[in-house]
């Protein structure tokens, strides 16, 4: 059955695709092509176009209802966790699963990005090329600036892979979000190029320096929605599945009494943390996030705090809007700065992602994507 969109010829150059949401409301509902007479004459029906707007003309747009057939992927932050993405997406391009459109926050507009561009291989080739040595020239490390890390070196990396490639021109919906520095807005970046859409998804602030893009200054999507479910949610698909990156930790972030605390074992690490000369780069790369005394250092201390804001951000936005499903690999190995185990990351994003395909299939809930 073909489906129209109601649109006003004036501002039909504007239209990007089926059900967006522009300045004015040129754009209705979908109706089917049973329904056109009735809303060609009702005021309600065509309320998001102004009564007196010349020129109604309908227009087909037979991607419309297949634009929600499929499974909407939410790709959570996570740093260098992020590259189990990778597995992620190899496992459910294994199963045949469709996936209408992608989400992604930070590392995950990162692998989304990449994805839907074609360039997966070519960013998992890069990732498993990553070993504590050679990602030292990766960083342009830069003073008196807003951030340890120019980020021009990644910048020239993600140019010459991307090219011109537009969001508005990939195969799915995508949605790269980031967070505006003055305002703390939410910010979806769904026109123009990839590339610099990506790179403001990532811009970790401390540590890169804010993006300035479409005349925002843009940092970390993370800030505002590690997991950005609400994005896939805005347009309505049947399901929303969520990778979240948040690593899985006993007790984490609960509430300890004072009169709890080992006092000796106190004063034992406070004196081993003053024992740590201070650090200005900006990632600890021979760190292990299994060592139980892990020297922080400044940046260690920065990282683990953004990690624990991150983890309660997850935990109130996906408490008000769930996914349908959640995948959440087994983590704990890998730390938030450990890119030279893409490795490990991404074989179990593969591992963790199959396991919950069978487990859907057992279910039958993976019948409705038909």
């Amino acid at each position: 059955m073909a489906w129209y969109l109601l649109v006003n010829t004036k501002d039909k150059g504007n239209i990007m695709s089926a059900n967006e949401k522009l300045p004015n409301g040129t754009v209705t509902p979908l109706f089917e092509e049973s329904e056109i007479a009735r809303a060609k004459n009702n005021a309600e029906t065509i309320s998001t176009i102004p009564t007196d707007a010349p020129d109604l003309q309908l227009v087909k747009n037979e991607e419309a209802a297949s634009n929600r057939n499929g499974i909407a992927l939410a790709l959570g932050g996570g740093v260098a966790r992020g590259w189990s993405h990778i597995g992620v997406l190899r496992a459910l391009d294994e199963a045949n699963i469709p996936i209408s459109m992608i989400a992604g926050t930070s590392i995950g507009a990162v692998v989304g990005g990449c994805y839907l561009a074609g360039k997966l291989d070519e960013l998992e080739e890069f990732a498993r090329s990553i070993t504590r040595r050679n990602i030292l020239r990766y960083i342009d490390f830069t003073l008196g600036k807003s951030g340890f890390i120019a980020g021009n070196r990644l910048a020239e990396r993600l140019d010459h892979e991307l090219g011109d490639i537009r969001i508005e021109d990939l195969s799915k919906r995508f949605i790269a979000v980031a967070t505006e520095i003055e305002t703390g807005h939410e910010v979806w970046l769904e026109h123009g190029e990839l590339a610099p859409a990506i790179r403001a998804s990532y811009a970790l602030p401390g540590v890169f320096q804010p993006v300035t893009h479409m005349g925002k200054h843009l940092v970390d999507g993370a800030l505002v929605n590690p997991v950005p479910v609400s994005a896939c949610r805005s347009f309505e698909q049947k399901i929303v599945m969520a990778v979240n990156l948040d690593r899985e930790t006993f007790a984490r972030s609960s509430v300890v009494r004072s009169t709890s605390i080992d006092q000796a074992f106190d004063a034992e690490n406070q004196t081993a943390l003053e024992e740590v000369p201070s650090s200005w780069l900006p990632f600890n790369f021979g760190s292990t996030s299994t060592t139980k005394k892990q020297k922080l250092g400044i940046t260690g201390v920065m990282i683990e705090a953004f990690n624990i804001i991150q983890d309660r951000i997850i935990r109130s936005r996906l408490a008000g809007d769930p996914p349908d499903v959640t995948i959440r690999p087994k983590l704990t190995d890998i730390g938030l700065t450990d890119f030279h185990k893409a490795k490990e990351s991404i074989e179990l994003g593969y591992k963790q992602t199959k396991f919950q395909l069978v487990n859907l299939e057992d279910a039958g809930f993976l019948e409705a994507l038909g």
